[in-house]
């Protein structure tokens, strides 16, 4: 199945045989102090910038109804957010996985977004539409 907005993803995660936990990594985009000029203007007309992490979260897909929900729980915490990245664990043997897998597995996303590493990862913009990063 092709995920293309996070009904997708909750529906692909809803169907599989084990247990699922899905992590969440809320981003925005900032700019470097040594931004050239080119980059500073791309930066202000909306494009460009570096993925700063700045709040993670894990849920079943039982604990989401819809993005709507978990937006407004992102806004509790962290308003500047202009990306969430998300990945999936799978269970095994019927058990979901334990939070601190889960915490483990969103360090290593956390890590990952700094680095640029964003191939497994499954980004979505705040309407929850996946979006192509480039």
């Amino acid at each position: 199945m092709t995920i293309s907005n996070f009904d997708d993803l909750l529906k692909t995660a809803r169907q599989q045989t084990q247990p699922q936990r899905l992590l969440f990594v809320f981003a925005s985009a900032d700019l470097p102090e040594d931004a050239t000029s080119a980059q500073r203007a791309s930066f202000l007309a909306g494009q460009g910038g570096a993925l700063v992490p700045n709040l993670c979260v894990d849920k079943t897909p039982e604990e989401l109804d819809s993005f709507a929900d978990l937006v407004q729980e992102s806004l509790e915490f962290s308003k500047a957010w202009s990306i969430v990245f998300v990945a999936a664990l799978s269970g095994s043997a019927g058990v979901a996985p334990t939070a601190e897998t889960a915490e483990k597995a969103l360090q290593r996303m956390v890590e990952a977004i700094k680095a640029g590493t964003l191939g497994s990862l499954i980004p979505f913009d705040r309407e929850g539409e996946t979006v192509s990063l480039s």
